[in-house]
């Protein structure tokens, strides 16, 4: 029996721990909340910091296989672990990189992968420097993560809006589609690609918000879409999950956005849409067992179940019935006890082979179903 780590023990660990059960592993999850999604679902559950070296370094000595549910986690401890015979999806130099949006940058820049134009920043006073390149997005370099860490400079009246610390700041490109394309990759280097994602955002938290799965574009752009993430995880040289977001603009042109080195939010849709889910996918990766059949049964649509503004406190899914009544609508809840505004709680995926009832029931439930407190 293989023993199998996940460091973090949220939503996506929950996820994946759900795919586990028809593999011979034995799950174990480093997570410091006792409480977490994952934590009823693991063999074994530790309590422990997943940023600590000395926590991830004895947590991951007595297992096999170890990955994440999330970046901001200890890489120099899963990098002597992986000296000392680890297997670590993804490989600590690919987390490296992508885990601090100047590195990610820079690494798209040195492999001659198109991206927004971009500089770096130290403090938020350097942004005055570049003001040709508004507007702009500021990014910061590290920690960022749901939305949090980005702000928009559309004039020099933003310029107090960034960020004092190593950042990025993109020039904004004019988007017609935002598109995610995940990846499957094996210690052998083959590779499976999921149908793309339509991923529409929340202008103002700037999460996901909902998305439709296959996404509509162009032949040649979809090929684009395809060898750029191609390349993207190919010069990363780590086996694993990679989700990789991409900029489509009205002359079909793509750039990269960012990349994740894991399951994503953008690949939920798959547990019920895809032959291979994302989950199931990253426990063949790990296992070293063939890659899944990335092929739709159905389109999909994703509403991200949001906590409500106004509302802090334990969780309350109003008008949650009326969603479960809805034909080929599927409700997952996170088991996170309490909400606060802009706080993942969970998401609907809804399947139908007419993009039109995809479109209308994603916004019927995003109406309908209201994430409040008690």
């Amino acid at each position: 029996m293989v023993k199998v780590g996940i460091l973090g023990g949220g939503q996506l660990g929950r996820m994946l721990l759900q795919a586990s059960a028809n593999y011979p592993v034995e799950t174990h999850v480093l997570e410091n909340d006792p409480d977490c999604p994952a934590a009823h679902l693991c063999h074994k559950f530790t309590k422990g910091d997943i940023k600590s070296f000395d926590d991830v370094y004895k947590f991951g000595k007595e297992l096999d296989v170890l990955t994440i549910e999330i970046e901001s986690v200890n890489e120099d401890a899963l990098l002597k672990l992986e000296q000392e015979g680890k297997k670590i999806f993804p490989s600590p130099g690919a987390l490296k990189t992508i885990k601090n949006k100047v590195t990610q940058k820079q690494f798209y820049k040195d492999h001659q992968i198109p991206t927004s134009e971009f500089v770096i920043t130290n403090t938020a006073g350097e942004i005055s420097n570049h003001s040709g390149m508004l507007p702009a997005v500021h990014k910061i370099g590290m920690g960022g993560y749901d939305g949090r860490g980005i702000q928009v400079i559309k004039s020099p009246d933003d310029f107090q809006k960034g960020f004092d610390g190593p950042s990025v700041l993109e020039k904004m490109v004019p988007i017609q589609k935002e598109i995610s394309q995940i990846v499957a990759i094996n210690s052998k280097g083959e590779t499976a690609l999921y149908p793309p994602v339509h991923m529409v955002f929340d202008p103002d938290l700037n999460l996901l918000d909902y998305q439709i799965s296959p996404a509509e574009l162009p032949e040649k752009t979809l090929w684009k879409v395809e060898a750029i993430a191609l390349t993207v995880v190919k010069a990363l040289r780590s086996p694993g999950i990679f989700a990789i977001e991409l900029f489509v603009n009205h002359d079909g042109d793509v750039f990269v956005n960012e990349t994740a080195p894991r399951v994503h939010n953008s690949g939920h849709h798959t547990i019920e849409a895809n032959f291979s889910s994302q989950f199931d996918m990253l426990w063949r990766v790990m296992l070293e067992y063939p890659l899944g059949n990335t092929d739709h049964i159905m389109p999909a649509s994703i509403v991200n179940l949001i906590g409500a503004p106004g509302y802090s406190g334990e969780a309350v899914y109003d008008g949650l019935n009326e969603v479960l009544h809805m034909d080929n609508a599927f409700v997952h809840i996170y088991g996170k006890k309490e909400t606060k505004p802009g706080r993942k709680m969970g998401h609907v995926t809804i399947l139908s082979n007419e993009r039109q009832d995809l479109s209308y029931k994603a916004h019927k439930i995003k109406q309908a179903l209201k994430v409040i407190s008690k």
